[in-house]
């Protein structure tokens, strides 16, 4: 058994970091899903809540390392 974790910039800030490549909140740029980390989703959630979007909720595990199962083949 063995675990997996993405690596790639973050759409908002540009920083490298970790994520569950099944669960990391992302957002949809040019017709590409984006990651985003979650300080930015700190960021972002005030400003979508001031324009009636709905806030990003991360899931528990979005940002750790999953199951290698959970990545199909």
């Amino acid at each position: 058994m063995g675990y997996a974790f993405a690596a790639a910039a973050c759409i908002g800030c540009n920083r490298v970091f970790t994520f569950n490549p099944m669960r990391v909140p992302s957002i949809t740029i040019n017709g590409s899903r984006e990651p985003i980390c979650g300080d930015c989703v700190e960021r972002a959630n005030p400003l979508r809540l001031k324009n009636g979007l709905p806030p990003i909720e991360p899931l528990p595990d979005a940002y750790e390392a999953c199951d290698e199962s959970e990545l199909g083949e």
